[in-house]
């Protein structure tokens, strides 16, 4: 009952329960053509953007900052890689195209770092301008149209396969990577140091303004791959609708995973656990038919639910024992 990560657990073993009731084939698994289908399978590839979202919003929220850009850096992302690919089909262009979109995505994390640490603007305001701009940026790439392309290299980025779904397999990369660096070298220490106290860290030598700008630009870098496996998806880029909420997700999926907002420990752990139960909670309300109007509405229930078992208190309750619980 202490450890947190157990209700997010029993949250996502619960949905992926209700989805097996109602549809006996959820778990089955089958190979053709050397690919992996089945319903566990597109959970976990629909849920690899908001996953490396949110593994970029996790390092972000642990200093003590919020980045609601990501779903317009997602869009500028496949924007860029669509208008630079055009009617190629050449594999050499698609990798131009992404580096392209991936080093302006780098370029929007720096000025939100900068915005944060440089000018020390509340990370809400600062990374809200570019929310709102940069969905006019992507229309500005796109002229205001969807963009289509036809590019077979570009496609294996969102809709490729390696027996398993290439997205799977670039997030499972990004998140062994993060939870590598973060968790065996002393940077996970100095993130939580940052998000505890920057003005404590600050004058005990670590470099919190490096350490913000460092969480803004990964955070960005990974809301571009997630745009570019978006528009691979459907061969298209459409600045409207590419992205559009996955910020909310994200932060949704840290929240539930454990991470507090006001800053310090964080869960990579948990993150994961939380984008799985946001993707399963999005395939559940199809699976069992709720009406459209609603699913908004049945979403936060379930995600509300899954919070409030997470507070000191209902904890304390569910163990059947007292403990002091801070005010």
């Amino acid at each position: 009952m202490k450890n947190r990560l157990l209700w997010p657990l029993l949250a996502l073993v619960a949905l992926l329960l209700l989805n097996l009731v109602v549809t006996p084939s959820f778990f089955s698994l089958r190979v053709q053509d050397g690919h992996l289908y089945g319903g566990l399978v597109d959970v976990l590839k629909n849920g690899a953007p908001t996953l490396l979202i949110a593994l970029g919003m996790t390092l972000v929220i642990a200093t003590r900052g919020i980045d609601l850009s990501v779903g317009a850096v997602a869009a500028i992302a496949g924007a860029v890689a669509c208008v630079h690919i055009g009617t190629s089909d050449s594999a050499g262009t698609a990798i131009v195209g992404m580096v392209l979109a991936l080093a302006l995505c780098a370029l929007l994390g720096l000025w939100n770092g900068f915005l944060v640490a440089g000018l020390g603007i509340q990370p809400i305001i600062a990374t809200l301008v570019l929310m709102t701009a940069g969905r006019g940026v992507a229309m500005l790439v796109t002229e205001g149209q969807i963009v289509t392309v036809n590019n077979t290299a570009y496609k294996q980025v969102g809709a490729g396969f390696v027996v398993l779904p290439t997205a799977i397999l670039i997030a499972l990369l990004v998140l062994g990577v993060v939870a590598f660096v973060t968790r065996r070298t002393a940077l996970g220490m100095l993130i939580e140091a940052v998000g505890v106290n920057p003005e404590a860290s600050r004058l005990a030598g670590v470099r919190s303004r490096t350490i913000i700008w460092t969480v803004y630009v990964f955070a960005a870098v990974c809301a571009g791959i997630a745009g570019l496996m978006i528009s691979s998806n459907v061969s298209a880029a459409d600045a409207n609708n590419a992205g559009l909420w996955i910020e909310m997700d994200a932060i949704l999926a840290v929240v539930i995973g454990g991470t507090s907002l006001a800053g310090g420990r964080y869960s990579l752990t948990g993150t994961l656990l939380g984008a799985l139960i946001i993707q399963t909670l999005t395939t559940t309300v199809y699976t069992i038919g709720v009406a459209p109007e609603v699913t908004l509405v049945f979403k936060a229930v379930v995600v509300i639910a899954v919070c409030l078992v997470q507070a000191p208190k209902a904890r304390a309750a569910l163990s059947f024992r007292k403990v002091a619980v801070p005010s």
